[in-house]
C-alpha cells in the first residue's frame, strides 16, 4: 500500500511542506492543510484517498491547500504545531490514528484553530473526529473470500495488518467475522459443515513491503488461499508475494487472491487482487474543509457507515475512478491503464459467482440492519472475538 517519498526536514521546522501554489483567484476561497500518516503521498492506499479529498476540495472548492509529509511519527507534533502558529488555515486535517496524541496537545494549545482527526478521537470542540465502518467493509471481503476457498476446496484464509492498533483491531475482526458469516451460509446451502481458518500477522510496519511479503509467503504455505492486506505499504509485499506465487504456478490470474485496502487497490497486481476494501478518506477530508468554508464545523464524531457510503467492496466503475487518479498522479503510465483494467476484471470473474453473491447478501443484511458487525477496538476485545468467531 505504500510507495514512499520521504521529504527531509527543513530548518526549524521538523517538516516537510509539499506545497503548491494555486491560481490567485481560488487562493481567496479558503486553506485548507493536510499532515500525512508516515508513508505520506505514494502510498496507493490511505494517504492517497486522503491526497483525492484534497484535490477535490481545490479543484470543487478553490481552496488552498498545503501537504505535510512525516518522516517519523515524533514529526506530527512541531508538523502540527508549525501550521497551527501560522493561522492561514481553515481547518487542519490530521490523518491516521497515530497522530491522534499529537493533535490532541496542539489542538488544546489553539482553541481557536480548527482540527479533524481521521481515525481517531480527539474530545475538543475544535475537532472534528472522522472515522469509518472499517468492520463493516472488512467484512464485505471476508465473505468473499471464505466463499471463493470453500468452492475451491480450502480451510484457510489470511489478513497481514500493519501496527497492532485500534484501527486494525476493527478491520481483523470485521474481516473474521464475515468469513464466519459465509461458512455458515455455505453449510446451510450444501448441508455441510465446513470450517475456515483465519491467519493473522501484525507486522508493526506501515511501509515495509518485505515484512508483508514474508508474512504472506509463510500463509500461501499454510494454504491460504486468499490474503486481506491491511498495512499501508507494507501491503504491497502481500500482493507481490501473492502473484509471484501463482505465476509460479503457470497462472496468469489467481488463485491464489489478494485483497486490496482503502484505495481500489485491484490494478496493482493485475489478475490477482479482485477485490479492494474502500475506505472513503476522500469524503472524510472533503468534509471537513466544506464543513469549515460553510460555517457548519462542530466538533464531535462524523461517523461514514456502509449505508453511508464511507466504505465499500471496491466495483469496476470505482477502480477506473481511481485508475485515473493513479495515471495523474504518475503512478502509472497511461499505456498500461487497459491491460491492468482488463486483469482486473480477469481476477474477478476468477473468483466463483457464489462469492459474489455472498457479498452482495451480506452487504444487503448490514445495510438493512439485519446482520451487525462485531467491531474490537482493544486488545481483550479481539481475542475474545477471534475465540467466537473460529468456533
Amino acid at each position: 500500500m505504500r510507495k514512499w517519498s520521504l521529504l527531509a526536514g527543513l530548518l526549524l521546522v521538523a517538516f516537510t511542506v509539499a506545497f503548491t501554489a494555486w491560481p490567485a483567484a481560488a487562493q481567496g476561497q479558503g486553506s485548507l492543510a493536510v499532515v500525512y500518516d508516515v508513508g505520506g503521498r505514494g502510498d496507493l492506499s490511505f494517504n492517497d484517498m486522503a491526497a483525492m479529498g484534497a484535490d477535490r476540495a481545490r479543484r470543487e472548492l478553490g481552496v488552498m491547500v498545503t501537504e505535510v509529509e512525516s518522516a517519523t511519527t515524533a514529526d506530527f507534533l512541531p508538523n502540527l504545531r508549525a501550521l497551527a502558529r501560522s493561522r492561514q488555515h481553515d481547518v487542519i486535517v490530521g490523518i491516521g490514528f497515530l497522530i491522534q496524541d499529537a493533535l490532541t496537545t496542539v489542538a488544546q494549545e489553539f482553541p481557536n484553530q480548527k482540527f479533524a482527526l481521521i481515525d481517531g478521537f480527539v474530545d475538543a470542540p475544535n475537532v472534528l473526529s472522522i472515522s469509518f465502518s472499517d468492520h463493516e467493509g472488512s467484512a464485505l471481503v471476508g465473505a468473499l473470500a471464505a466463499m471463493t476457498t470453500l468452492e475451491a476446496g480450502g480451510d484457510t484464509v489470511g489478513i497481514v495488518l500493519g501496527i497492532e492498533i485500534p484501527i486494525l483491531l476493527r478491520f481483523e475482526i470485521g474481516y473474521r467475522a464475515g468469513v464466519r458469516w459465509a461458512v455458515d451460509r455455505y453449510n446451510e446451502l450444501h448441508g455441510t459443515n465446513k470450517q475456515v481458518r483465519v491467519l493473522h500477522t501484525y507486522t508493526g510496519a506501515f511501509d515495509d513491503p518485505a515484512r508483508g511479503k514474508a508474512a504472506t509467503e509463510a500463509m500461501l504455505a499454510q494454504g491460504a488461499h486468499v490474503v486481506y492486506a491491511v498495512a499501508g505499504g507494507t501491503g504491497l509485499g502481500v500482493f507481490e508475494a501473492v502473484e509471484q506465487a501463482a505465476r509460479a504456478q503457470g497462472r496468469d490470474v489467481g488463485p491464489p487472491f489478494a485483497i486490496g485496502v482503502d484505495s481500489a487497490q485491484d490494478w496493482i497486481a493485475p489478475g490477482f487482487i479482485p477485490v479492494s476494501m474502500v475506505k472513503r478518506v476522500d469524503n472524510g477530508v472533503f468534509a471537513a474543509i466544506e464543513q469549515a468554508l460553510a460555517g457548519t464545523f462542530e466538533g464531535g464524531v462524523l461517523q461514514l457507515n456502509l449505508a453511508a457510503g464511507g466504505v465499500a467492496a471496491s466495483s469496476l466503475d470505482m477502480l477506473d475512478v481511481f485508475m485515473d487518479e493513479a495515471v495523474a498522479a504518475g503512478k502509472m503510465r497511461p499505456e498500461e491503464r487497459v491491460a491492468r483494467l482488463e486483469g482486473a476484471r480477469a481476477a474477478r470473474e476468477a473468483v466463483p459467482p457464489s462469492a459474489w453473491e455472498a457479498l452482495n447478501e451480506l452487504d444487503q443484511l448490514i445495510r438493512s440492519g439485519d446482520y451487525e458487525v462485531p467491531e474490537a477496538l482493544d486488545r481483550e476485545t479481539a481475542e475474545y472475538w477471534r475465540e467466537v468467531l473460529s468456533n
